[in-house]
């Protein structure tokens, strides 16, 4: 089974059609029809349903996709470990949200690093859909997110709730109706609890989906925002922001999610779970 075929069928369900596969892979319409065929042919299935407006998958093309992502990846992996320099004999690629890498993505990343020499290390920032598609894909390995569904051959390990809580850039901010307010959105869960906190408060002026942009705004100008405690705690022992006395605070749920055909051979690995697993969310960050 070539390898070229199936990143050619992942492509047309991915953007939709052939002729936008074609555009993707920079190659004509009528090769990516041949490589489709072929592929067709080995299978002895037909594996999609074209129409003039779209394509979809057969039953069969179904239950192939996820397999052809599982061994493009397995594939994407193979090359990149074979053109490893002397000394390194593994590659672990980390996919992280960008609002957990300050704290649990950055001391996982650096356990890796201190620890375990002979492995390289690939990071990819991105959000929680990113990081879903990626690792279905195959392109990362292991991914540290908010939000998991557990798809085929992968498992997810539960960490310690994330703490979100007030903070300002004055020691004497209210609680509410802090004209200076910065909204984050951590996501539904939290924007409901929220609401009912706040649901006398009106609406924020400012809002970020970032925490550390909405950190970086508010030390460059000035306001209050919930921020995750692992992403503060340098800044608060700095004396740049401050707890805000008597607010509510909140907790989202985090995990690492792993391809287990890939993690199963990282002698390492469930140790840093582990270790990940037993680390208080206060101390996270330092």
């Amino acid at each position: 089974m070539n390898i070229v075929s199936l990143q050619t069928f992942i492509a047309i369900i991915e953007t939709g059609s052939l002729v936008r596969a074609s555009q993707q892979m920079n190659v004509t319409q009528s090769t990516v029809t041949a490589r489709l065929k072929t592929l067709e042919v080995e299978i002895g299935q037909t594996l999609l349903n074209r129409q003039k407006s779209s394509t979809t998958l057969t039953p069969a093309g179904t239950k192939l996709l996820g397999y052809a992502r599982i061994m493009t990846g397995l594939w994407r992996q193979a090359k990149f470990e074979t053109a490893l320099p002397e000394g390194l004999d593994g590659v672990c690629t980390f996919g992280c949200d960008r609002d957990l890498w300050h704290g649990p993505g950055r001391q996982f990343f650096y356990d890796i690093l201190s620890e375990h020499p002979e492995i390289a290390i690939s990071v990819k920032q991105g959000s929680p859909q990113d990081l879903e598609h990626w690792l279905t894909e195959g392109s990362v390995d292991v991914v540290l997110t908010y939000e998991a569904v557990a798809r085929g051959s992968q498992t997810i390990y539960d960490l310690p709730v994330e703490r979100l809580e007030l903070y300002s850039s004055r020691p004497d901010a209210p609680v509410v109706n802090d004209p200076d307010y910065i909204f984050v959105d951590h996501g539904a869960e939290y924007r409901q609890m929220h609401a009912e906190s706040y649901h006398d408060a009106g609406i924020a002026r400012i809002n970020f989906d970032s925490s550390w942009w909405a950190l970086q705004f508010m030390l460059d100008n000035q306001g209050s925002a919930y921020l995750p405690r692992a992403l503060a705690d340098r800044f608060l022992r700095n004396g740049q922001i401050f707890p805000v006395a008597d607010a509510p605070v909140y907790t989202r749920k985090k995990c690492l999610v792993a391809n287990d055909h890939v993690a199963q051979n990282w002698s390492w690995f469930q140790s840093l779970v582990k270790r990940q697993q037993m680390e208080d969310v206060l101390s996270e960050g330092q």
